[in-house]
């Protein structure tokens, strides 16, 4: 028990200080309590309104913070600590936390905005799946650049995978948009529509990705003040480019395949539940033909 500072000069003061007990007697101080000259801290740091202590650690060479974090939860886990005392982390571990936990949401986001975004665009609930499947080849090339140099997945490495986001689904946009425009305003059949687009469009999705390519290899390569900034941002750009550009080639025209038969399924189905309903993509046409050629002045 810590005494105030007034008696610290003259302790015999405590026989002289009663309490009042549960059953309401006077009860010396000095019945419970005992004081011994020792030493003790001239401040006590707090953090919000509790106590505080801060326990600092360096990195072993070659150990992830990730991994110090995982050890240290574990070894808080197996030494029981008791309900009354808290440990929270502060610092860089606080900030790695945070991101992790929010990497998540925002990858989510990112990918319900792409997919708002080019069903307005395309009219349509389908397709944006179709562009969207190009997506987890560049993640998978992403992830594999980092673990062959040896790179942790830092909050720069997750940046990257989400401008690859951006920068991979435009070779599906060049295909899936010249097949749609082939079926609606020519009148061609899935498989021919998609074929003329993969034909049509393979140069100019190779010069895009070639030039993307090109621009990470200096951040992937470089050397010098920041490098460890740049580095994780072109391993991901450049990995998650040559992974989904060998694959999206031939993955896109097969998924684009199948899930036209799955809209063509749904419009059947639309049709017997709904007799009289025109479909989606009889919609679009019939509205762009509405546009062009019956224009009537609206006051």
């Amino acid at each position: 028990m810590e005494v105030a500072p007034r008696f610290w000069q003259n302790p015999e003061t405590l026989q002289d200080i009663y309490v009042r007990s549960a059953s309401g007697a006077q009860v010396p101080l000095s019945a419970f309590t005992h004081f011994a000259p020792t030493t003790t801290a001239l401040a006590v740091n707090h953090q919000g309104q509790f106590p505080a202590i801060t326990l600092s650690f360096n990195l072993a060479p070659g150990v992830a913070l990730g991994d110090a974090v995982t050890a240290i939860a574990a070894a808080e886990r197996e030494i029981g600590l008791p309900a009354s005392l808290h440990a929270s982390f502060q610092g860089t571990a606080q900030a790695f936390q945070s991101s992790l936990a929010n990497e998540p949401l925002l990858i989510l986001a990112a990918l319900v905005t792409v997919y708002i975004v080019l069903g307005v665009l395309y009219e349509s609930y389908i397709h944006p799946l179709t562009i969207l499947s190009t997506l987890p080849s560049a993640g998978v090339g992403a992830i594999l650049a980092l673990l062959l140099c040896r790179t942790d997945l830092s909050v720069i490495a997750l940046i990257g995978i989400i401008l690859l986001i951006g920068i991979v689904k435009k070779n599906a946009i060049m295909m899936i948009d010249f097949a749609l425009e082939a079926q609606r305003q020519e009148g061609k059949g899935p498989e021919e529509a998609i074929y003329t687009a993969c034909l049509l469009r393979f140069r100019p999705i190779m010069m895009t990705t070639l030039a993307a390519l090109f621009g990470g290899l200096p951040l992937a390569l470089g050397t010098g003040a920041g490098a460890e900034l740049r580095r994780p941002l072109g391993l991901t750009i450049v990995g998650g480019l040559l992974v989904s550009q060998l694959l999206t080639l031939y993955t896109t025209p097969i998924v684009y395949l199948y899930l036209d038969r799955l809209r063509l399924w749904f419009e059947r189905l639309r049709g017997r539940q709904f007799p009289g309903a025109v479909p989606l993509m009889d919609m679009g046409r019939s509205r762009r033909q509405h546009s062009s050629s019956d224009r009537v002045p609206r006051w």
